[in-house]
């Protein structure tokens, strides 16, 4: 977007250098600390190190500065008005402060989302031995104990095509396939089965699997194999056997890409398979090869074994304590190997490597998950202690740093290795079998799936895709605010935090924790004059607090109940919760002389059939409110006394209101409801036409007249099946935004909309300038606001994150992304401000009805934000 910055942060492009220069500028000619102005910095600092704008060094200092003032919530009115002054101790904190900000945030502790287990059409009789991936055609191809051999679609997995590996040396049912590698290099699949043999098959046909050659005479059964390819020389491979007699051999091809092994002779079988003797190839009779064999193992059978190409050494495991795990290192201009033993308590089934970290994983006969340094025999890095059987498999996700675990109870866990914690544990969705079931788990982290086999039975696990999102908050946002007065986005979340944030560059501030302890905050509100914060939360309570981060007040809303408070609405000499039941909650301001608020009574009583549950003020003295059914009531605000009731009267009969339902804060609502969760006076509207617009259930928008007291216009701004929406109007009552809970917004042109009063119900919708999706989630709060000219619109969402966008409906970015942005700019192109009234953009196709295609992110009803009310008095 035009928006963002097309370069990167001043302080990420610095060096060592860089920062010497900069510490100087902090010390005066007799080598004593000090401190700098704005200007000072932004002139010594240019000048001195010279890399990037004085504009740059203007946003590093603001930053900086920014950053030692907020030590409580919010910015102190009073720090604000005298020049900022930075010195080095300052400008340390806030890149360390930045630092620890981007290790949190790249940080991959995610847990996956597993879609329900599937069962796979299994052409096998006997257990599963393999499960490849062919990486030229996306599919996969499983290798039964029996020797069949079943290909699938890389796509859904179902089956395409079924064969039965041919070896002469043995009957049909005497065939016992021990483990298959592929040999992606030269097209081929190695076989090794309990005939002391090890085939190479050509699957450039995967309709004959036609064996190539067999390498026949092993001195024992070979029982698991690894192939690994130099990827800077594909004609260069290493064939690692593991056998039942302690002993690891391997094969370096040389000239893989021409021939993997010479024909010395015309020797072959009835498979047409040149057969080549292993005393050859130990021997050096074949030139394009030689072998190389360690028997650290014995007696022990080998159980795993694994070439790691990046130090050039065999690792290998087995049951016996002493030698665990094995790894025969080449040693430099030779063909021996140098062996060190792992010692285990009870021995190890399987192991594997993670290249980043250089760590090898065991998985224990002891029901431990040890981490092992490849250099360091003595003990291990660390045990991961959590499985209450033997663990069978683990497997590293190479892209994290994540480890997946499997034991014979069927229990799969998922680790974060950084913490050393089990993050998720899968357990009682796998099939009951016996306990010396043959399990194998093969992982494709590209196409985050997971494949078990028990026996013959093949399971797929599948994880909803990851999308590689910044996420503004760690819990679902409820609400949105700005404060014009310090140029910031306050925003909160379902976990009682408050974050500040810098508009003009995305960038975060300051978070304050548990500001209603373990409630929820559900709405904020702002005073008139921008310097005190109103926090409502589940617990019933709405607290004042000052920009020092002080709680200067707390209203006892619930009276002492856990209450949902759905909006706070903040007037010239009260101020109104509303959200739990049916008579509004009034605080007045004389009563602010105490801490602990209590609230007064409302004199115009219970008025309303049902919960109130948002409201909005009109000046000098009109108050709307509307319910959970429907209905919208006109005030006084002076007397608190009622006037009339607003209701949809020509579509609804009265016995419909009570049996409506809807969603706030998560709970679901019916396709019918015609609860009213929004309300907002249009700016400018003359008596007489549509001054009033409502939303709610059914993504239905309507328009009223409270002069003529009826509606006057309506239309479906969401498809109902996307149950409740919200909105807000542009300040000048131009634009109209709503948004649904699959995180999708739309602008709506209403300057002209229901101007006058018309016989009927005007039921054509509005214009529609723009559909955009800044989240994939519900959007739970909206606010409208100018800053320099331009109109801006934040949005709120349970995915976590709080987006900002230009109106229309250009999007900025989301609050807490890497790269900031910088609205510090010339207008935006594409938008005229409101105050010019200008024609804006077209409108964007929708589809029918004006639904997009739902997002492929699953969906979580975490509710809905509420707006509040900017009032005009302070409490002092």
């Amino acid at each position: 977007m035009g928006t963002r910055m097309e370069v990167a942060q001043l302080e990420s492009r610095m060096n060592t250098d860089d920062y010497r220069k900069l510490q100087g500028l902090f010390l005066d000619p007799s080598g004593e600390s000090r401190s700098l102005s704005r200007a000072e910095f932004i002139h010594m600092a240019w000048s001195s190190v010279g890399r990037g704008s004085e504009e740059e060094y203007g946003l590093l200092f603001d930053s900086v500065v920014i950053t030692q003032e907020h030590r409580g919530l919010l910015l102190d009115i009073d720090a604000v008005k005298e020049e900022g002054r930075v010195d080095w101790g300052g400008l340390c904190s806030f890149l360390l402060m930045e630092l620890s900000d981007k290790v949190k945030s790249t940080r991959t502790s995610s847990v996956p989302c597993w879609k329900p287990p599937r069962t796979l059409t299994c052409p096998h009789r006997d257990p599963v031995q393999k499960v490849l991936h062919l990486q030229s055609s996306g599919q996969y191809l499983t290798v039964s104990k029996g020797g069949t051999v079943g290909l699938r679609d890389g796509e859904d997995m179902s089956l395409l095509h079924m064969h039965r590996l041919q070896n002469s040396t043995v009957a049909p049912k005497d065939l016992w396939v021990t483990d298959t590698v592929l040999l992606h290099n030269v097209h081929k699949i190695a076989v090794s089965f309990t005939s002391k043999e090890v085939c190479f098959y050509d699957i450039l046909s995967t309709q004959d699997f036609s064996c190539k050659y067999k390498l026949k005479g092993l001195k024992f059964t070979p029982w698991c194999l690894d192939y690994w390819v130099d990827p800077s020389h594909l004609d260069q491979a290493v064939l690692t056997i593991g056998d039942i007699g302690g002993q690891v051999s391997a094969i370096y091809f040389t000239s893989a890409d021409i021939s993997l092994f010479e024909r010395l002779s015309l020797r072959t079988d009835s498979d047409s398979a040149d057969i080549i003797l292993w005393d050859e190839l130990v021997e050096g009779k074949h030139r394009s090869c030689y072998t190389v064999t360690h028997h650290a193992h014995m007696p022990a059978w080998v159980r795993k074994v694994h070439y790691l190409g990046l130090l050039e050494a065999f690792v290998s495991c087995s049951t016996r304590p002493q030698s665990s795990m094995v790894i025969g290192w080449r040693e430099k201009e030779s063909r021996s190997l140098r062996v060190t033993s792992f010692l285990t308590k009870r021995g190890v089934w399987d192991m594997d490597h993670h290249q980043g970290l250089n760590l090898i994983a065991t998985a224990g006969v002891d029901h431990q998950v040890l981490l092992w340094n490849p250099y360091v025999t003595s003990k291990p890095v660390c045990a991961l202690s959590g499985h209450t059987s033997p663990v069978t498999a683990v497997r590293f996700m190479q892209t994290k740093q994540q480890l997946l675990s499997y034991s014979k109870d069927k229990v799969l866990c998922l680790w974060d290795v950084s913490s050393q914690l089990c993050v998720h544990r899968l357990a009682g969705v796998f099939p009951n079998t016996q306990e010396d079931t043959h399990t194998l788990l093969f992982l494709h982290e590209e196409q985050q799936l997971l494949l078990l086999s028990f026996n013959s039975l093949l399971l797929l696990l599948e994880t909803v895709k990851e999308e590689k999102r910044t996420s503004s908050h760690e819990h679902p946002v409820t609400c949105v605010l700005y404060n014009s007065l310090f140029r910031q986005v306050v925003s909160s979340d379902s976990a009682s935090s408050v974050i500040c944030w810098l508009a003009d560059t995305g960038q975060k501030v300051k978070e304050f924790h548990r500001c209603h302890g373990n409630a929820d905050i559900t709405t904020m509100a702002l005073d008139g004059t921008q310097t005190r914060l109103f926090t409502a939360g589940t617990d019933g309570e709405v607290k004042v607090w000052d920009f020092n981060g002080r709680c200067l007040h707390r209203m006892n809303a619930g009276m002492g109940r856990a209450v949902e408070i759905s909006q706070v609405l903040l007037l010239k000499r009260s101020i109104l919760a509303m959200g739990w039941e049916r008579m509004l909650t009034v605080f007045r301001l004389h009563s602010f002389s105490q801490s602990f608020v209590e609230p007064s009574e409302w004199r115009g009583g219970a008025q309303h059939r049902s919960d109130v549950l948002c409201a909005a003020f009109q000046p000098p003295q009109t108050l709307v409110t509307g319910s959970y059914d429907g209905e919208i009531i006109v005030w006084n605000n002076s007397t608190e006394k009622a006037l009339r009731k607003l209701r949809p009267h020509s579509e609804h009969g009265e016995g419909h209101f009570l049996s409506s339902h809807f969603v706030v804060n998560g709970k679901e609502d019916s396709d019918n409801s015609i609860a009213i969760t929004r309300l907002f006076f249009i700016p400018g509207r003359a008596s007489g036409g549509a001054d009033l617009v409502s939303c709610g259930g059914s993504g239905v928008v309507r328009l009223w007249s409270t002069a003529l007291s009826c509606l006057v216009g309506q239309f479906t701004a969401h498809h109902r099946d996307l149950g409740s929406i919200v909105m807000i109007v542009s300040p000048c009552g131009k634009y109209l935004v709503t948004a649904d809970r699959e995180g999708t917004l739309k602008t709506w042109d209403i300057q002209h909309y229901c101007l006058q009063p018309d016989d009927g119900v005007t039921t054509e919708p509005q214009k529609l300038l723009r559909c955009f999706q800044p989240h994939f989630d519900r959007v739970t709060h909206l606010e409208v606001f100018f800053q320099d000219d331009s109109l801006l619109l934040l949005s709120a969402s349970s995915d976590c994150s709080v987006a900002l966008s230009y109106l229309p409906g250009d999007t900025v970015g989301l609050f807490g992304q890497e790269e900031q942005w910088c609205l510090e700019r010339p207008r935006h192109p594409q938008q005229e401000p409101e105050r010019d009234r200008g024609e804006h953009g077209g409108q964007e196709d929708c589809g029918e009805g004006g639904k997009k295609s739902p997002p492929a992110a699953s969906e979580r009803s975490q509710g809905s934000g509420t707006s509040a009310e900017v009032g005009e008095g302070e409490l002092n």
